[in-house]
């Protein structure tokens, strides 16, 4: 997935993050109609062209699919915490009690923490899963035993409070071997 931090997304098909997925799809059309080398004909077409579109189709396919939005809007988020806003409390995904939300489909699970203001915090299993997963490939083995915590900043669905939500890399590691 792209680093949030070197490129909007969101910019490239010169769209929003609150745009709708039918939003962002019209966008998208629209802009590989545009840019399409088949549509810029031999005189039209260049490497910069080219280039634009490879940006559009590949901003395209992560916004496009609403798993990897999801992560990419919860990486720009993360990434818009770290610059902006300090953390309010640190919270251990264990003292965060389980919601498998309405329909009891695995989707709509997640860990959840309440806030003071009545909002609360959430964060799901596939996204804890991940994170673990990306500390345990970006780190060596050593690296693991001094390191025993991974976390992520999770910010209130209601109010602009942060929490910083940390869990244990040993049960990860010992799972994985």
């Amino acid at each position: 997935m792209c680093d949030p931090e070197q490129e909007d997304l969101y910019a490239v098909l010169g769209a929003s993050p609150s745009d709708s997925p039918q939003q962002l799809r019209h966008r998208y059309q629209q802009l590989a109609l545009k840019y399409h080398p088949d549509r810029l004909g031999d005189e039209h077409w260049s490497e910069s062209g080219v280039k634009k579109f490879l940006e559009i189709d590949a901003a395209w396919k992560i916004l496009g699919d609403q798993t990897t939005r999801r992560q990419y809007d919860m990486q720009r988020r993360a990434q818009e915490l770290k610059q902006n806003w300090a953390v309010d409390s640190t919270v251990y995904l264990e003292d965060m009690p389980w919601d498998p939300g309405n329909d009891k489909l695995a989707d709509d699970c997640e860990y959840t923490y309440y806030c003071r203001c009545g909002g609360r915090f959430s964060v799901s299993k596939e996204v804890v899963e991940e994170e673990t997963q990306r500390m345990l490939e970006v780190h060596n083995e050593d690296e693991m035993h001094t390191r025993q915590h991974s976390g992520m900043l999770v910010c209130c669905n209601t109010c602009s409070l942060t929490i910083f939500v940390t869990w244990s890399l040993n049960n990860k590691m010992q799972m994985s071997k």
